[in-house]
């Protein structure tokens, strides 16, 4: 048995982190597209042994997919992933990822070892007052349907699909102003909360909602907090989440195509104004939807 290690240097990836984010989060007024994505959420030094970045690199809230050869296992902290029939898999970063990540791919009899270090944000702590109380803390009576919401969720975001083109980058499902980002520590009627795990584009109600890559729609429902909601499988344990819709325009099970109407935007649920919450989660990890699109084309 063979065992190569190869461990990512700090220094390097804090200089990624800087000039990405440097680049995400500036007013520009490009088109986003695959290409863009890519080159932005990208860089040459950052490497995986016994398999070929495509894009992202260790940071909160990212989203590194690459390629390996599909006959290789692929773990993560001593865990197969699913990998795709063309060897395609990702890992994602959660908002408060672990120091470090182990992940291994085997080819054969030979063990290759590559340590991941994911850089650490720092998060804004936003205020919203004017919410219902019961949305801020529900009657015991509620909590059935609340419990019952998230299995639901838990139930959609697991589930096994072919997959889509979300390798080549997401497109934003509509374009408005930015009201609420990732991670941000959530003050409701000024009760502390958990932290913000999509993004906020606030629009007019009824704004048509589309698909930012392919996938099959695993639930459409009308949920407690979110209300009206769509989840899209996009393959790989990657799910779109789309909250606070005022209409659903597909059903479970319906193969969704890039830029295909999945709904309009809306008011329901807990929310204070017509918007939508757009999320990105990979296997139980909230991942920024915001960085993974790139800035927004007014």
């Amino acid at each position: 048995m063979i065992l190569n290690k190869m461990k990512m240097p700090n220094l390097l990836l804090l200089k990624i982190f800087l000039f990405s984010n440097l680049i995400f989060f500036l007013n520009l007024s490009t088109q986003t597209n695959a290409q863009f994505i890519n080159e932005i959420n990208f860089d040459q030094n950052f490497k995986i042994l016994g398999a070929e970045v495509i894009s992202g690199y260790p940071l909160e809230g990212n989203l590194i997919i690459a390629r390996t050869n599909p006959l290789n296992k692929v773990k993560v902290n001593n865990e197969l992933i699913e990998i795709d029939q063309s060897g395609i898999f990702v890992i994602g970063f959660h908002r408060d990822e672990e120091k470090e990540i182990l992940l291994t791919i085997t080819e054969k009899k030979k063990i290759l070892e590559t340590f991941l270090y994911p850089l650490k944000r720092i998060y804004k702590v936003q205020r919203i007052d004017g919410l219902k109380q019961v949305m801020v803390s529900p009657k015991k009576e509620t909590m059935d349907k609340i419990n019952a919401d998230r299995e639901k969720v838990l139930n959609a975001r697991s589930k096994k699909v072919l997959l889509g083109d979300f390798t080549s980058g997401f497109n934003w499902p509509l374009k408005g102003k930015i009201t609420g980002v990732y991670g941000s520590q959530r003050i409701l009627n000024g009760v502390p909360k958990s932290p913000h795990y999509g993004v906020d584009i606030a629009v007019p109600m009824g704004t048509p909602v589309y698909a930012p890559a392919s996938g099959v729609i695993s639930l459409a429902d009308d949920l407690y907090y979110s209300g009206l909601t769509v989840i899209l499988n996009h393959g790989l344990n990657v799910n779109s989440t789309f909250l606070h819709l005022s209409e659903i325009k597909v059903s479970i099970g319906d193969k969704v195509s890039r830029g295909q109407l999945i709904g309009l935007s809306g008011n329901t649920g807990r929310s204070t104004g017509p918007h939508l919450d757009w999320r990105i989660d990979w296997v139980g990890k909230r991942l920024d939807a915001q960085m993974l699109a790139g800035p927004i084309k007014y």
